[in-house]
């Protein structure tokens, strides 16, 4: 199976890969070739930008591929260069929880439907992240509906690799004594490990399943735990002030996903309190 992976150097993109490389998968990966990637002889290169209509055209002519796993997609114009140009079986697109107007424990799929309101063609600057990733959604269903599609809504997607350091901003600011300005501390939010991100994403590439799927460990952990756990292990105490840098998880309220449906086509997601504890402590031992 020939599958191109638009981005994959990093993360649970590399998961990704690694993940279908172990099925068999003959693996393309088109980046900006910026970021080294760990695959040496075992992948193919493309260099493209992603971004450009004319650098996309160009890096995918008269190829094809079964599958195209869409990791770095942003906005509606991000959908229309790659599935304008290239040629594919079936497309998945890897979105966000963050296209539900309205967090809460269990959100399920039907909470924001892509075939309505209308598509807006824009870039990544053009407006908020949601927004953004709401009309990626939208152009990719009203626009492309005779294409075999899918989106995967993921939730905070964390690890030991993960390049964000939203989750290490926590255990950094407790161990160095630096003040934080928490406005959720005590919600619940929900996760994914960026190993498990990598395995549902290779599980659905050869699934029926067409439309929106969320996909997230079960549980949902406060920022209060989160601290809490870090105290103890550090023998520090957190700075919690107004005054303080902004931790990189506020204004979510709490959430977590059902994930029904996903789980009905036969995978099965761990959960959160199984895996965060040893991510913290990673983080805790980091110099």
């Amino acid at each position: 199976m020939k599958v191109l992976v638009l981005g994959g150097t990093r993360f649970f993109g590399v998961h990704l890969v690694e993940e279908l490389l172990l099925k068999g998968c003959d693996v393309t990966i088109a980046t900006r070739g910026l970021t080294p990637d760990p695959f040496g002889d075992r992948v193919k290169r493309i260099k493209a930008d992603r971004t450009k209509e004319e650098s996309m055209k160009t890096a995918f002519k008269d190829k094809a591929y079964d599958i195209v796993y869409d990791d770095i997609a942003y906005c509606s114009n991000d959908i229309k260069y790659a599935l304008d140009n290239i040629a594919c079986k079936r497309y998945i697109f890897v979105s966000t929880i963050s296209v539900y107007d309205d967090l809460h424990m269990e959100i399920e799929e039907s909470e924001f439907n892509p075939l309505q309101g209308e598509t807006i063609w824009c870039n990544r600057e053009d407006f908020a992240y949601n927004i953004i990733k709401q009309h990626a959604e939208r152009a990719l269903f009203q626009n492309y509906a005779s294409r075999s599609a899918a989106a995967v809504r993921f939730p905070f997607v964390i690890g030991k690799d993960d390049y964000t350091k939203r989750l290490f901003f926590y255990v950094d600011h407790i161990k160095r004594g630096i003040p934080m300005k928490i406005d959720n501390i005590k919600e619940p939010l929900g996760f994914i490990h960026s190993l498990e991100a990598g395995r549902f994403l290779a599980f659905l590439g050869d699934k029926d399943l067409t439309g929106v799927v969320n996909a997230g460990s079960k549980g949902a952990v406060s920022v209060e735990k989160i601290i809490e756990y870090t105290e103890g292990k550090t023998g520090k105490k957190a700075v919690i002030s107004p005054e303080g840098e902004d931790a990189p998880y506020n204004g979510a309220d709490r959430f977590s996903v059902d994930v029904r449906l996903a789980e009905g086509l036969g995978f099965s997601f761990s959960k959160t309190e199984d895996w965060i504890w040893d991510i913290l402590d990673y983080y805790i031992l980091l110099p």
